[in-house]
């Protein structure tokens, strides 16, 4: 059967309707669906050119939300700082670091127009592993550094899905 065949086409096809129709989507695909009232949101941080602060507008930016000053906001993202642990998980037969455990992390809270709490602070964390070569230390240095990178975007859309499902269960 090749895949001209009508038969292959009309697999093809109900597939894709079957997977439509239960409502699969790529991870990271779709908006969090923030309900209107939450779309005019500010950032609220220490550090507003840090990557993790500009990864979250970025996020939630594609998402729908419009950031804009304190003062037309209709809600506030307090955001944390990103703290960065790497720990040692085996070593090898030279005792060495074999596996390293990579953690980001940073706490958030979402207030209202007034000041108010909404979302009281939450912890959002990544957690990742990998392996460590001694001979190759450029190379690993630049690993850790694209997975930094990753760990933010996880972090970022992280903070997005718990805003959002918070924000839906306030309906």
């Amino acid at each position: 059967m090749t895949p001209t065949h009508p038969s292959a086409r009309l697999l093809v096809l109900v597939t894709v309707c079957l997977l439509g129709a239960c409502g699969f989507q790529l991870r990271g695909t779709g908006s969090a669906m923030l309900p209107e009232g939450w779309r005019d949101m500010h950032l609220d941080t220490n550090n507003p050119n840090s990557e993790l602060s500009r990864e979250v507008q970025t996020r939630f930016a594609a998402n729908g939300i419009r950031w804009v000053a304190a003062e037309q906001a209709s809600y506030s993202v307090v955001l944390g700082p990103e703290r960065f642990h790497q720990r040692n998980l085996s070593l090898n037969a030279e005792a060495r670091a074999a596996e390293f455990e990579l953690t980001m992390q940073t706490q958030f809270s979402v207030r209202d127009a007034r000041g108010e709490v909404v979302m009281p602070l939450t912890d959002a964390s990544v957690i990742k592993q990998m392996e460590n070569d001694p001979r190759n230390v450029v190379g690993k240095a630049e690993e850790i550094r694209i997975l930094k990178s990753e760990m933010r975007t996880e972090l970022a859309q992280q903070i997005m899905r718990r805003i959002g499902f918070y924000a839906a269960s306030t309906l």
